[in-house]
């Protein structure tokens, strides 16, 4: 009876079946990064009324412009492109002379309806402040300052789960690439989970003080560099280094 073939525990050697399943999830994935951080281009990015990541957006995202409200730094950042220059400067100019209610039910209001409850409405069922109601548009024309520590608990612990089974699962494929070295394969693999715990501590520092907001920067640039890193690896292993030469390595072993 002839031997059966060795079956190499590493991505090399895996049958077509388990490298479809492992391309399927890291195809999927990869193109739900890409969705993430074109989100953080067009929300936290644009947060300083220019597009494009920068310290500044951290800043105001998180710590607020302090000098000014919620409203402001919204029509100037992200909401720019939802108004008319002329309604946002009219809703700026009625915060920064003091919020009167008389000249917001005969001015504002108005562009609120027309402008803005399509989205902040329950019927949108969209997760931003209903401005249907007074009370939540008056909140907003108060100073900015960041990010309520409600709204980071909630995103913090959303994150923590969610980003840690993402890196739970890529970093099991590619713990079996055999080409990389050992001490390598293991600091590129925890990696994403010290940098996921920097880039959320920096939410909390920078909310007490801006100067933190670079951590948020490094600990989001370092998850995507070793995300990259593993999933280039392993579809290079799987794909195209069985087309050069076959692998006998075990990519379990500590040796």
């Amino acid at each position: 009876m002839p031997n059966a073939q060795q079956h190499n525990l590493n991505l090399c050697s895996q049958g077509t079946s388990l490298r479809m399943l492992f391309t399927g999830y890291l195809v999927v994935v990869g193109m739900g990064y890409m969705m993430a951080l074109m989100q953080i281009l067009f929300t936290h990015g644009m947060a300083d009324g220019e597009f494009g990541l920068s310290v500044d957006d951290i800043v105001y995202s998180y710590y607020g412009q302090r000098s000014g409200s919620v409203l402001e730094s919204k029509l100037n950042g992200s909401m720019q492109v939802m108004a008319p220059e002329g309604d946002r400067l009219k809703i700026i100019q009625w915060v920064k002379k003091g919020a009167d209610d008389a000249i917001f039910q005969s001015d504002i209001r108005p562009i609120i309806d027309q402008r803005c409850v399509m989205c902040h409405s329950p019927a949108s069922g969209m997760p931003v402040p209903d401005f249907t109601v007074d009370k939540n548009f008056f909140e907003r024309a108060e100073v900015d300052t960041g990010a309520s520590f409600s709204s980071l608990t909630r995103v913090s612990h959303i994150h923590l789960f969610g980003i840690a089974f993402i890196f739970m699962f890529v970093g099991l494929i590619f713990s079996l690439a055999a080409g990389v070295p050992k001490k390598l394969k293991a600091f590129v693999i925890i990696m994403p989970y010290l940098f996921l715990i920097i880039d959320i501590a920096s939410w909390w520092l920078t909310k007490l003080n801006p100067a933190f907001a670079w951590l948020t920067i490094i600990g989001g640039g370092m998850m995507a560099l070793s995300f990259g890193f593993m999933w280039i690896v392993s579809m290079y292993e799987m794909w195209i280094m069985p087309r050069l030469h076959p692998d006998d390595r075990d990519a379990l072993l500590d040796e």
